[in-house]
This record gives structure tokens, C-alpha cells and sequence, in this order.
């Protein structure tokens, strides 16, 4: 297959929580959807997991129609099966029931072999007192690279 640039993340995540454990799984897509995953019309902001029936399940993560396809649509906020190992799916269980987290996904992507994969985390919700300590952090940084330009010329 030929090397696809697929990269879409979700750049408000590691904003909101504190990412833990990280887990790359496949995604169980029809054919118009991973067409427009292709072409990069998918989004995963507003998207998380759950877990039903002991298999993990994406929902709200948005997958344009495929402008090319006849008549067979796919539904484009559709809940779409994950597959992961057995024990990777209970250890995200076990995070989810007894101590309190949630999974997020973090980056999808299109793998060498041309298949789609998304990247989730088991994540904790930060404090407001966390979030401002990261725009603090970002700010200085900035401010640091900003002086470290002006010297260098």
C-alpha cells in the first residue's frame, strides 16, 4: 500500500487530562468510512470510548460521507467497535470502574500496512487549577524561546 499522511489528533486532550495508559487499537470501519478517513474528514474531538458487552466502542467521533459513493451511506457519528487484546480491554475496564477514569482518543492515524488505527488513553480529568499551571508552563516557554531567538542572531 502506499504511505498515507493520515494524522488527526485531538489537540484539546492532554488539555483537559492527565494521560496515563496509552493503547493503539484498529478500528472495525465500513468502506466508505475509512475512504474519508483517508482523505482526512474524520474528527475526533468530541469522541470517547465506553465499554458494552466486554468490547470497547468509539462514539461521537465523526466520519464525513464519502462525496464519491453511490447510494450506500455510512451514518457519520455512528458507534464504531475498537479492537484491542483481552487484557487490554480489562485493564481499561478495571481503570474505568474502580478508580474513576475515562479513555480518550488522542491521535488517528493510518498505519504502514494501510489499515486505521487510533491511539486512545486512559486519562484522568485535570483540576482548573492544573490547566492554568499548563498555560503558565506554555507561556514561559514561549517567552524563553522568544529570548533565545533574539541572541542567537
Amino acid at each position: 500500500m502506499s504511505q498515507s499522511n493520515v494524522n488527526i489528533r485531538n489537540k484539546r486532550a492532554k488539555f483537559e487530562y492527565h494521560l496515563l495508559d496509552k493503547f493503539v487499537a484498529g478500528i472495525q470501519l465500513k468502506g466508505t468510512e475509512i475512504k474519508s478517513v483517508r482523505n482526512s474528514k474524520a474528527s475526533i474531538l468530541e469522541a470517547y470510548c465506553v465499554i458494552e458487552g466486554g468490547e470497547l466502542f468509539i462514539r461521537n467521533m465523526h466520519i464525513a460521507e464519502y462525496s464519491n459513493a453511490s447510494f450506500y451511506q455510512h451514518k457519520p457519528k455512528a458507534d464504531r467497535k475498537l479492537l484491542l487484546n483481552k487484557k487490554e480491554i480489562q485493564k481499561i475496564e478495571k481503570g474505568l470502574t474502580t478508580m474513576g477514569f475515562t479513555v480518550v482518543p488522542i491521535r488517528l492515524f493510518i498505519n504502514e500496512k494501510g489499515l486505521a488505527k487510533l491511539e486512545i488513553a486512559l486519562a484522568q480529568g485535570k483540576k482548573l487549577y492544573d490547566k492554568r499551571q499548563d498555560l503558565k508552563e506554555k507561556d514561559d516557554k514561549r517567552s524563553m524561546d522568544r529570548v533565545k531567538k533574539q541572541y542567537r542572531t
